[in-house]
């Protein structure tokens, strides 16, 4: 089993910028795919960026390509997520997951979850 915990949301201004992080406990990391996903109120949960095991594969969603960047640190157990230039259509609780196979823009390829932190973004 594999413990995420993400932190990091709070309140920015738009063009702003946040760092949110995500610890993991019960296990290394090092051998698991990770991703950020985000969901906003009354929407469904969309995939942002994720990171291979090794950290040498990347991917983003298009909205937040150039923007956000995905990073991993297997010797601290942890991965996080750089966002710049953030808009209000950034807001939503972001989500932190892992999957023991090859990383996904798919919910369902993920087997752990963490409860997520909320971002805000004002105008």
């Amino acid at each position: 089993q594999v413990q995420l915990v993400e932190s990091g949301g709070g309140l920015v201004q738009a063009g702003g910028s946040l760092r949110l992080s995500c610890a993991a406990s019960g296990r290394t990391i090092s051998d698991y795919g990770m991703a950020w996903f985000r969901q906003a109120p009354g929407k469904e949960r969309d995939f942002v960026a994720a990171i291979s095991w090794s950290g040498s594969s990347t991917t983003y969603a298009d909205s937040v390509k150039g923007r956000f960047t995905i990073s991993r640190d297997n010797a601290k157990n942890t991965v996080n997520l750089q966002m710049n230039s953030l808009k209000s259509e950034d807001a939503a609780a972001y989500y932190c997951a892992a999957t023991r196979s090859y990383i996904s823009v798919q919910m369902r390829s993920y087997d752990y979850w963490g409860q997520g932190t909320q971002v805000t973004v004002s105008s």
